[in-house]
């Protein structure tokens, strides 16, 4: 063999050397990663679980199996729900609001609310046998719009015409390109109003409340923490310490016990989710969440709309 032939061997002999060592290394590191998780008590041992509900809430099924999983794992002695959220999607907030009362039914849930917990925030608030509230914490803002748009009219100046072949006259409701029609808008409200009833009647299930009550309260306005003090509507004014004091007090879970983000995935997910979840968590609302429009189904805060 030439020399060139022979220092080519070699050169390939290296990268693959150093191919396996530097993939034996990751192995090797990662290993000890989840040693350490395991034996520093990460996964396992008893704690008390933290669910953050924060932003524009949606139907997320991974997080929502997460939490239903909170109901039968032994090491989960309580589970604290953290809501800072104007709201958003009301199919989102019903499978958040089922899946932490399947955990409430067998094991003390309290939640937290920060800046704002209104609307579909509000319903995943209320399957916990105790809520706090600071003072400012706005709230409340029980029940559901429909929204939509409509430039017929524009379309008309500039010369464009739209049409639309249905199989009925209410599968085109509402149209984006046409005004809504009275049966159309009819039915629209009723649909409106049936998902407001299913809202009515959480919030009554949660808090222990008759229907009529709340609907007295649920005209869609927000409250202050201390105004749903005074209305039933949160029990307690505080923050996390005040809820740890509470689940020691009454449930005899001890202060003393970690707590536990709850994250969706499998173990990896869990013994790494603490440390890049910010980057991920970021990158996803930005992606995902600000252009969101407001056209479906949603129990959502909107200040602009309230007239107050």
């Amino acid at each position: 063999m030439s020399l060139e032939t022979d220092l080519l061997i070699d050169r390939r002999r290296l990268k693959r050397r150093l191919l396996y060592w530097r993939g034996f290394s990751v192995l090797a590191v990662l290993a000890c990663a989840l040693l350490l998780v395991g034996r520093s008590g990460g996964i396992g041992q008893a704690h008390v679980a933290r669910l953050s509900i924060a932003g524009i809430i949606s139907d997320d099924r991974k997080m929502t199996e997460a939490v239903e999983a909170l109901a039968t794992d032994s090491s989960v002695k309580a589970l604290l729900v953290y809501v800072n959220s104007p709201g958003g999607g009301v199919a989102g907030g019903e499978s958040m609001h089922g899946a932490i009362s399947k955990v409430a039914a067998v094991k003390p849930v309290v939640t937290v609310m920060g800046a704002t917990a209104a609307s579909a925030g509000y319903m995943v608030a209320v399957p916990a046998a105790r809520i706090f509230a600071r003072e400012s914490t706005l709230t409340g803002s029980i029940g559901v719009l429909l929204e939509t748009g409509e430039i017929s009219g524009l379309l008309g100046k500039i010369g464009v015409t739209a049409d639309a072949i249905t199989s009925g006259p209410l599968k085109d409701q509402p149209s984006f390109t046409k005004p809504m029609s009275a049966e159309g808008r009819e039915v629209l409200h009723g649909l409106v109003m049936d998902m407001y009833d299913q809202f009515v009647a959480m919030v009554a299930s949660g808090r222990h409340m008759e229907p009529d009550r709340v609907r007295a309260l649920a005209d869609g306005r927000a409250y202050t923490g201390r105004q749903a003090l005074k209305l039933g509507l949160i029990d307690a004014i505080g923050g996390e310490s005040e809820a740890r004091a509470w689940l020691a007090a009454e449930k005899a879970v001890p202060e003393s016990l970690p707590a536990e983000d709850v994250k969706p995935g499998g173990l990896a997910a869990r013994a790494f989710g603490n440390a890049l979840s910010p980057l991920f968590d970021g990158l996803l609302k930005t992606v995902l969440f600000q252009g969101v429009s407001l056209d479906g189904a949603w129990a959502v805060w909107q200040p602009s709309h309230t007239g107050e």
